[in-house]
């Protein structure tokens, strides 16, 4: 066991440790180790905690404990006593304050009666508007006799009410005893009465369903003076505790509670008669660490100090883990913005901070990790500009090449009866080649001017050009919105993480957003710049590309014409594939033989080259120009400008005011966030000194 390794004094320093995190509220943050004592109303519970403490717990038939009671048992030279109140944290400040100022010290053991009276007044039971609490009360036991311990006491669970605590009192009960039960590192005391069925008693339910292994629960059966010896209730209970029913990983505990002749026993008396019944009868076939309050006592001790050490790392974790949550909380809210002075300086920090993260998402430089997290959540990778940016321009740009024409024009079967036509895909409107320069030639009779047959007006070219162009302007939009979006999403994301409450609602609405709206605006004016020329000009181009482009074309149209030719001219053709000599006369008569005629059609196959040739380095110049010129100059590279350090210094007094002065919500959770860092601080210089403590015990 863990415990063989701890000296006695060791325990109580390790128990008192963590006491001390329980009476400094740690618990609202992290989960304590903590043994409850759990069990149905007139369980005997109270007698456990007498038992096990030597102290005169008051105790009432068919009324349970109203609240939570912590009994914390040291062993020291002297008896002292000292009672206090633990509020609870829900309570207004101004009550918390009431409730701890009720203390109690005392040197000599007492009926608790007078105490708990004195507690439920100060928390307000009276019993007809508020029958049970939340707050708890604290009981400091030291003696030569007692164990290192700590136990916490919950009102017994009931199912019905009565005219002293009502059925929504009873729901009230199990509510708070599930409470504590649901707690992974709370061992549960399920305390079962002899006296009653233990498969009715709800505690068994409640401690099977909220600890299905079992694992840290372990039973206490009571009152086994009231089963009639020899019967099968009696047999049922012994083999209840030897743990053949049901089954608890910390096993069963039986203990004798005082009856009613023995109230007034002292409890050494009570010892004795718990003694002689448990050493004789069915009970001796139980492990004597398994009989009575001498061994429950340091039974628990055991366990509890086990527990404890199990967590202990898991606990300096969750401390630290609550420390960091704090000084972020901190950091983001900033000193204190009392003073003009302090409000500028914040605002400064702030723009200071905006700026820096913005250049980071812009420059795609994500080293920080506490903003841009891990790539591989969609949140983070929003946060990634950069990397949005890139991703969406190059979908905008296999989006351009796939769907930015009007209309596919794809040619017919060539001469391996292989079919040129692309993949029809939705939403494309595809033509054949043959079928568009028709379409054309019927154009072209239309925009005749004085150019001699086989030439064309040039101005075909733009309105050919226009209509194939249509869909860049939904293709651009759809492309821009979708950065534009990206980047108010960062920059929201950007402003939560560097300022707080109605400050970052503040900057969004009146520096922000106003800047926003005019870097939109010139970007949309820049879109227009690049786009209109090319539905309303002429085309321009001074790129040889376009010649390069045509004259391929032309030389690869011919050469399949030529191919065709020379495939069926009689002047190579022969029976046996031997040629012994060429007429090149004939051949040549064959290869003319394919030259176009109709003078108009070449003039409109020409005119399609010279379009789509054009329509290529156009495309080519719009989808860097609106990545260029448009997204980047426009748009992400002003983005750190947005809101900078410099931007504060020149604002004026009223402005600085209005957009930092703090709200009560920030105050409050500044000073939440304080008191909770300098409680896990505490804790956690405490729980380090007892590792170095214990480190050196161990040697």
């Amino acid at each position: 066991m863990a415990t063989k390794n701890l000296q006695s004094s060791d325990h109580r320093d390790l128990l008192d440790i963590i006491d001390k995190l329980r009476l400094q509220g740690i618990t609202r943050w992290v989960d304590l180790p903590e043994i409850i004592v759990c069990g149905d109303q007139s369980s005997g519970k109270s007698s456990v905690l007498e038992a096990i403490s030597g102290m005169s717990f008051p105790t009432k038939d068919n009324l349970c404990t109203r609240f939570a009671t912590e009994l914390v048992l040291r062993r020291g030279d002297r008896t002292s006593i000292d009672v206090s109140l633990i509020p609870d944290p829900t309570r207004p400040e101004a009550e918390q304050v009431r409730l701890r100022s009720q203390k109690f010290h005392l040197e000599e053991p007492l009926n608790l009666g007078m105490v708990v009276n004195t507690a439920e007044s100060v928390m307000g039971l009276d019993g007809a508007n508020k029958g049970f609490s939340t707050d708890i009360l604290r009981i400091e036991l030291c003696g030569p006799t007692q164990p290192h311990l700590t136990l916490v006491d919950l009102p017994g669970l009931f199912r019905a009410g009565n005219k002293e605590q009502s059925d929504q009192d009873a729901e009230l009960v199990e509510e708070l005893v599930m409470g504590y039960m649901k707690r992974p590192r709370s061992i549960i005391m399920a305390v079962v009465s002899a006296k009653s069925d233990f498969a009715l008693q709800s505690v068994t339910k409640l401690a099977r369903q909220l600890d299905t292994h079992g694992d840290r629960t372990l039973g206490l059966i009571t009152k086994p003076d009231t089963l009639d010896v020899g019967s099968d209730s009696e047999r049922a209970y012994v083999e209840l505790a030897k743990n053949n029913d049901v089954r608890f990983g910390l096993g069963w505990h039986v203990l004798k509670n005082r009856d009613y002749a023995m109230r007034d026993a002292s409890s050494a008396e009570r010892d004795k008669a718990e003694e002689e019944f448990l050493s004789s009868g069915v009970w001796t076939e139980l492990e004597s660490n398994q009989l009575g309050a001498k061994t429950l006592g340091p039974r628990l001790s055991n366990v509890l100090i086990d527990h404890i050490i199990l967590y202990l790392s898991a606990i300096q974790c969750d401390v630290e883990s609550g420390i960091l949550g704090c000084n972020t909380i901190l950091d983001k809210l900033g000193a204190s913005r009392a003073t003009l002075s302090d409000q500028r300086r914040y605002l400064g920090k702030v723009g200071q901070d905006f700026s820096m993260l913005m250049q980071a998402a812009v420059n795609g430089e994500y080293s920080y990790y506490s903003f841009f997290g891990d790539s591989r959540s969609d949140e983070s990778y929003h946060r990634r500009l950069r990397a949005v940016v890139q991703t969406t321009l190059t979908s905008f740009e296999g989006q351009m090449r796939k769907e930015g024409k009007a209309r596919v024009i794809f040619d017919e079967e060539s001469d391996d009866n292989e079919s040129d036509e692309p993949e029809r895909q939705e939403n494309l409107c595809m033509i054949s080649r043959s079928d568009y320069v028709e379409e054309v030639k019927s154009l072209m009779r239309r925009n005749r001017g004085r150019e001699l047959p086989g030439t064309w007006n040039p101005m075909i070219i733009a309105e050919l050009f226009r209509d194939q162009c249509q869909p860049w302007k939904n293709i651009v939009g759809g492309c821009i919105a979708g950065i534009i979006r990206a980047v108010h999403q960062v920059i929201n994301d950007i402003l939560e993480q560097v300022s707080v409450g109605k400050t970052t609602e503040r900057i969004r609405r009146d520096i922000i957003n106003p800047k926003m709206e005019m870097l939109v605006q010139n970007l949309q004016e820049k879109v227009t710049e690049i786009l209109n020329p090319h539905y309303s000009g002429h085309p321009i181009t001074y790129n040889h590309y376009l010649t390069t482009t045509v004259q391929e074309v032309q030389k690869q149209r011919y050469l399949k014409s030529v191919e065709a030719a020379l495939r069926t001219s009689d002047a190579i053709r022969k029976e046996n594939r031997h040629i012994s000599k060429i007429n090149y006369s004939s051949l040549a008569r064959s290869v003319a033989q394919y030259t176009e005629q109709d003078m108009e059609r070449v003039a409109s196959l020409q005119a399609v080259d010279y379009m789509e040739a054009y329509y290529k380095v156009a495309l080519k110049n719009v989808i860097d120009n609106v990545g260029a010129l448009v997204v980047e100059a426009c748009l992400i590279q002003k983005l750190p400008t947005l809101f900078m350090a410099d931007t504060v210094y020149d604002m004026q007094d009223t402005d600085v005011q209005g957009l930092a002065s703090e709200g009560k919500e920030v105050v409050e959770e500044r000073t939440r966030a304080m008191q909770k860092l300098e409680r896990l601080q505490t804790c956690l210089r405490d729980l380090k000194r007892f590792d170095k403590h214990g480190s050196a015990h161990s040697r």
